[in-house]
């Protein structure tokens, strides 16, 4: 499954850039799907944060346990003894519990992120602890599959650039913006094809 205007942006970015254009032919197995609901999605952004993938499936898998329904209602009312039991460390508790008052609150409303753009669903979404710009980046793309986001501060994009644009050699983030100017309006399919000629594996 793939967003709608993946076709259109392949073509676009084949036309703009030769660069592209060699990464779109060698990776043509393109699988994106968004899962979840965006509160569990964003809790489980947390609950991965700074640790292995095996470690956070498995933590995750206690912690749905724990709560029994993960939705912000629930987790808001879970003690933070019983998040720690599921080997949450003392901040994820906070930061999940935080996102959980957001959503409850309904400071943090989905239903309007349709009808607003990219940069103030970032600005909603940075304002919870645990959060930060990258993360909701991240999240724009791959939940909310916006096409035009260019995450400039990820370490893996940089390098990808690095090697396509610039023979290995570092760019800031100004030199990114400035080259991603004309993958425009499709700057997350851009990223998404950086990534892919880094790991074998489709990014997520």
């Amino acid at each position: 499954m793939t967003p709608e205007y993946w076709e259109e942006a392949k073509r676009h970015l084949s036309r703009r850039d030769p660069v592209l254009k060699k990464l779109v032919k060698a990776y043509r197995d393109v699988d994106i799907t968004s899962r979840g609901d965006a509160f569990q999605t964003l809790a489980r952004a947390i609950v991965g944060q700074q640790i292995s993938v095996k470690a956070a499936k498995s933590i995750w898998s206690r912690f749905e346990q724990c709560s029994g329904a993960v939705t912000p209602e629930a987790v808001a009312a879970l003690a933070p003894e019983s998040m720690r039991a599921c080997g949450l460390s003392a901040a994820k508790v906070r930061y999940i519990h935080d996102l959980a008052a957001h959503f409850a609150s309904g400071s943090v409303k989905p239903r309007r992120w349709p009808k607003m753009d990219d940069e103030a669903i970032i600005e909603d979404l940075v304002r919870v602890k645990g959060i930060g710009r990258w993360s909701a980046e991240m999240f724009l793309m791959f939940h909310l599959m916006r096409p035009d986001l260019l995450p400039v501060d990820d370490l893996g994009l940089r390098r990808a650039m690095e090697r396509q644009f610039n023979r290995g050699k570092p760019l800031d983030k100004a030199r990114m913006r400035k080259i991603g100017e004309r993958w425009a309006p499709y700057r997350s399919v851009a990223s998404w094809y950086l990534w892919r000629s880094l790991e074998p594996v489709a990014a997520e």
